[in-house]
């Protein structure tokens, strides 16, 4: 099916929504293994059963207010570095949960991811991010190359680009020349985790369908990754375009003021 070139705008209370109540869910289900093992565990010890239910107790408490700390975040409240630090691994843990529990109440996959990426693109900028950008690295898929073209691009566009105009690379490689960050063009995941570790950037900007962008976000974290969704006129992974402008400010807000003059 072909894709438009607008997306609806992402709506960040979903994956939130879904987030909170995958919490809920683990709760009930802990708390009913903590239920049913209460009597063994009295026996061994009439404290066993108390000790494991604060323990367990704590445990939700911090990571309810990990979420609360998210939340804030999208409201533009600052919050504590020890939650940020646990953000993802909270969202790493209620995923797959948050997207079951989607599907049973009938959102699409793809919406929640794009809420997803919504949500993590306003928790790096809440945090006021800033690199040189000789320590940023832009990655974009090869579907964004033209498939006709006969130029490999791939792990060099910068030096085999021939900027015809004809896809959106060449646009990205004068942005790179331009404002001075690293750019490369992968085939996957593996090559794009390969580049970072060869980079070692302090900041990544992806451009990448939904589901790219939420298993990329979420595979280089604690390195903060903004993700930006390409274009689909053609449908998934063929000639597929991204709003350069949209790329720009994202790079702008990233870069410290003295790489942006």
């Amino acid at each position: 099916m072909v894709e438009i070139l607008e997306f609806e705008r992402p709506r960040k209370r979903l994956f939130l929504a879904l987030l909170a109540l995958s919490l809920c869910v683990v709760a009930g289900i802990v708390y009913a293994v903590w239920h049913v093992s209460y009597l063994g565990l009295s026996e061994i010890s009439r404290y066993l059963p108390l000790i494991l239910g604060g323990l367990l107790a704590a445990v939700f408490l911090f990571t309810g207010l990990g979420l609360v700390g998210i939340v804030g975040a999208i409201l533009g409240v600052p919050y504590l570095s020890v939650f940020q630090r646990k953000t993802y691994a909270l969202i790493n843990l209620l995923f797959p949960i948050a997207i079951m529990l989607g599907k049973v109440f009938g959102f699409n996959r793809r919406k929640i991811e794009r809420s997803f990426i919504a949500v993590s693109n306003q928790i790096i900028h809440q945090q006021h991010l800033k690199v040189p950008a000789d320590r940023l690295l832009v990655v974009t898929p090869h579907c964004l190359q033209l498939a006709s073209c006969p130029h490999k691009i791939t792990r060099d566009p910068m030096g085999n680009c021939q900027r015809c105009g004809r896809c959106d690379i060449g646009a990205l490689v004068a942005l790179a020349e331009e404002m001075g960050f690293h750019f490369f063009v992968v085939t996957g995941g593996t090559l794009a985790r390969q580049t970072v570790k060869k980079i070692r950037p302090q900041a990544v900007l992806a451009i990448a369908c939904e589901r790219d962008l939420t298993s990329g976000i979420q595979d280089v974290y604690p390195l903060p990754a903004v993700g930006v969704l390409n274009l689909r006129p053609n449908g998934p992974c063929y000639n597929t375009h991204v709003d350069i402008a949209a790329v720009r400010r994202e790079i702008e807000a990233i870069l410290l003021d003295e790489e942006k003059d």
